[in-house]
């Protein structure tokens, strides 16, 4: 579920139920309160988190491939000698 349709769906179950009761001030200040409480919240989207795992296990694929490469080079016979002019 996506943070805002979340949000929007606590508000509208607070609202209904304090439509039944004679507290419209309270719904007022209760909105007001949770809006600056879910403001320090730092929440993602599920989308966001699939794309950042995705994005991890890429890299984890990758940093192992160069992890090998590197310890093929470092086992090889032969030091790698690089002429400067190329």
């Amino acid at each position: 579920m996506e943070k805002s349709a979340f949000f929007e769906n606590l508000q509208a179950r607070i609202a209904r139920m304090l439509d039944e009761s004679p507290a419209a001030d309270l719904r007022n200040n209760l909105r007001a309160l949770l809006q600056q409480g879910f403001e320090h919240f730092d929440l993602a989207t599920r989308e966001q988190l699939d794309l950042q795992s995705e994005l991890l296990s890429r890299a984890q694929a990758r940093i192992a491939d160069l992890e090998a490469r590197i310890a093929k080079l470092e086992g090889a016979k032969e030091p790698l000698v690089h002429s400067p002019l190329g």
